[in-house]
């Protein structure tokens, strides 16, 4: 049934949904930048873009699941880890996380029309890896931003998959938490990579259903080197239960 409604989806994608898209990406990074331009950042950083990517995600009628959000407490400042399987993770994560965060994302994102104009106004984190003077920025900011009381979301792997299935994940967002002693958040994402395989140019999405597990916190039992490596290693292993057979296992991802 799925193969005789995809070229229907298709067309339905490229007359309905795509202009439905650039309007209303458009429209939000003018709004993100003129509420940080007028008031309070994080309010304006926050919920534009979540309104933004639960409209494309609508629009393009994928059917999204949220698991374990009731391990979250209110008030609690967190340090989300996420698989990267796809461009789609940034859309659910946005927009189905239910906190307000502030993404750690590459700097070369900045060159996206109007998306990257609104990340920087919306005080985003770039994470810039040219120099060790701007990699001690790229944390003070993230530092700053969790010590007044907001979440840091982070796809510690670095680099979307190529193949659904995840690669290593890096230290950085582990140290952070251990330097803070916060707690990390593992997110299992499911459907993205199916959805929208890692791929160049433009290219038309597959209809699929997305699904987020939000796992339990894991809180700092000490600080230093020990505590952050058995942090990795706890959320590592939490990612991973949660994704489908199919993806089960490490595969390099040679883009780390």
């Amino acid at each position: 049934m799925r193969k005789l409604l995809r070229p229907f989806y298709l067309v339905y994608q490229l007359v309905i949904a795509l202009p439905v898209i650039v309007l209303a990406t458009i429209f939000t990074a003018l709004e993100v930048a003129l509420g940080c331009a007028l008031g309070d950042g994080h309010f304006w950083g926050y919920y534009p873009g979540r309104w933004w990517a639960k409209v494309i995600l609508r629009v393009l009628l994928l059917p999204v699941t949220v698991e374990g959000r009731e391990q979250l407490e209110r008030g609690q400042s967190y340090v989300f880890v996420a698989n990267h399987q796809g461009a789609f993770d940034i859309f659910l994560i946005y927009g189905h996380l239910g906190r307000n965060f502030k993404w750690m994302m590459k700097y070369q994102l900045k060159k996206i029309p109007f998306v990257g104009f609104a990340c920087e106004r919306s005080h985003q984190i770039m994470v810039d890896k040219r120099s060790a003077g701007k990699v001690r920025k790229t944390y003070e900011q993230a530092r700053q931003t969790l010590e007044q009381g907001y979440s840091v979301t982070v796809f510690p792997e670095g680099a979307r998959s190529f193949t659904g299935h995840m690669g290593a994940f890096k230290k950085g967002a582990f140290a952070l938490a251990d330097e803070l002693q916060l707690p990390v958040v593992p997110l299992t994402i499911n459907g993205s990579f199916d959805i929208l395989p890692r791929m160049r140019g433009f290219n038309f999405v597959n209809w699929h259903p997305l699904r987020l597990t939000i796992h339990q916190p894991i809180y700092p039992v000490g600080q230093g080197t020990e505590n952050m490596n058995a942090t990795l290693r706890q959320a590592y292993d939490s990612v991973m239960s949660a994704l489908e057979p199919k993806y089960q296992g490490f595969v390099e991802n040679p883009d780390q």
